[in-house]
């Protein structure tokens, strides 16, 4: 039988397969084998081991679109990063962590500045930073409604994982959009024996007709992707893109070299400094941890 994987926890894959039914599954030996894991997202063939009790086996993992290491989930349209504009405030570092680690994946994204209404002058400084650097950035607020309507939009017929730190207002906002949310999430929390109000782990609800949504555990921090490293990090920033090939040295890193169009691009305020500033650090971090994994 065919299904889809919308949760994950302690060993087990709940499945919702093609009879409609909610499925307990294990997976089998072969993917300890093979170096992989079943992942929220995931179609798979499942092999039903008691039909009444709704148990089952994971017997194999069809073919991925694409998939996540962190949030780990697979077969998303688009990620929507839902950052607050104050409590808590946000930081540039990391939220270029987040799109980095979506960039690598060639992933969609979506940066929501939530609770607009607490500090206006705030989001449309870091809506203005983010549509220069070619993200979609929209403002919203759970509290006032405003957009509401245009997320729910951006969301209506895709699979979509939300990511972001703890406390920015995701599951707020989403009650607003889809009353419902919280409640399914709820029926499968009660299945499983966990609560339904902390996301614990990434877990997959159908909220409408072909529109899910793949609510991840916030985090605090967010580590660079392992694939990530010094010569495609620039990859992962979408404002250098038409600077790249143009510096005086080929193997140019874009950061203590004569020459580098993309310090010139940021002298001339077509990269913002912001942006600049995190690539920076964030070489700092990857030619640590080469050295790291050199010792």
């Amino acid at each position: 039988m065919i299904g889809k994987i919308i949760k994950g926890i302690g060993g087990f894959y709940y499945v919702a397969a093609e009879d409609g039914k909610l499925y307990e599954c294990k997976a089998r030996g072969v993917f300890r084998k093979l170096g992989m894991r079943p992942l929220v997202g995931d179609d798979c063939k499942i092999e039903i081991l008691d039909a009444e009790k709704c148990l089952g086996n994971v017997e194999e993992v069809l073919p991925r679109r694409n998939a996540l290491t962190r949030p780990a989930v697979a077969n998303t349209d688009q990620a929507i990063v839902i950052f607050a504009v104050s409590s808590p405030e946000p930081s540039f570092g990391l939220i270029d962590r987040y799109l980095v680690g979506m960039s690598y994946v060639d992933m969609p994204v979506l940066l929501v500045l939530n609770k607009v209404d607490q500090n206006r002058e705030r989001a449309e400084e870091l809506q203005s930073v983010y549509e220069r650097a070619g993200y979609r950035v929209l403002l919203t607020s759970a509290k006032s409604g405003e957009g509401v309507e245009l997320l729910k939009s951006a969301l209506k017929g895709k699979t979509s994982v939300l990511s972001g730190p703890s406390g920015v207002g995701k599951s707020s906002l989403m009650n607003v959009l889809f009353p419902a949310f919280g409640a399914k999430t709820g029926e499968i929390s009660e299945k499983i024996g966990r609560g339904k109000h902390t996301t614990r782990h990434s877990e997959l609800t159908l909220v409408e007709q072909d529109t899910y949504l793949c609510d991840t555990p916030g985090f605090s921090s967010v580590e660079l992707p392992e694939q990530v490293n010094e010569e495609n990090l620039p990859l992962c920033f979408p404002e250098f893109d038409p600077f790249l090939g143009k510096c005086r040295f080929v193997s140019c890193r874009h950061l203590a070299e004569p020459d580098c169009a993309v310090k010139k691009a940021v002298e001339e305020g077509c990269i913002g400094e912001s942006r600049y500033d995190s690539y920076r650090a964030f070489q700092e971090l990857l030619k640590n941890r080469r050295k790291t994994e050199w010792k």
